[in-house]
């Protein structure tokens, strides 16, 4: 499946997402973001576990296998302008707030920052269409939540 995805991604005016595409995508941005400080720990395997159960009403053994998927794609996808172009068009606005406050659970789940990950969330922040503003106030909902 993450093949075919990774074609739509490819063109260069990608056909919308359908729902498993588009948990795919959305899975493989937060692996993106874990990996982003070149050390992908199990807090951020766990919380990126535990969001896919919450957010896609999944059970465990159903997010992990979302997760191992979305990491074999992220490891072969493009760049992120095109993963957070097809969430964008993907997802509804009030959903992209929560994407990125997802985004910074996964950041914050190993207990530090680092630049790399703070610049892939301002990209990708903005690239969703969640300003700056926005984005701070995902974040300091998501310091909360750990």
């Amino acid at each position: 499946m993450f093949k075919e995805l990774l074609a739509r991604l490819l063109e260069p005016a990608a056909a919308p997402l359908n729902d498993e595409g588009a948990k795919l995508a959305l899975t493989a941005l937060l692996v993106r973001i874990g990996r982003s400080d070149h050390d992908y720990s199990e807090p951020e395997k766990d919380r990126i576990d535990r969001i896919i159960t919450r957010r896609f009403d999944m059970d465990l053994g159903g997010a992990i296998i979302l997760r191992e998927q979305a990491e074999a794609m992220e490891a072969e996808a493009p760049d992120t302008v095109r993963f957070t172009r097809a969430i964008k068009e993907a997802v509804a606005f009030e959903d992209r707030i929560g994407v990125v406050e997802a985004m910074w659970q996964v950041v914050l789940a190993d207990g530090h920052r680092d630049s790399s990950e703070d610049a892939l969330m301002r990209l990708s922040s903005n690239l969703l269409g969640v300003s700056d503003v926005e984005s701070a106030q995902a974040r300091q909902r998501a310091e909360a939540t750990l």
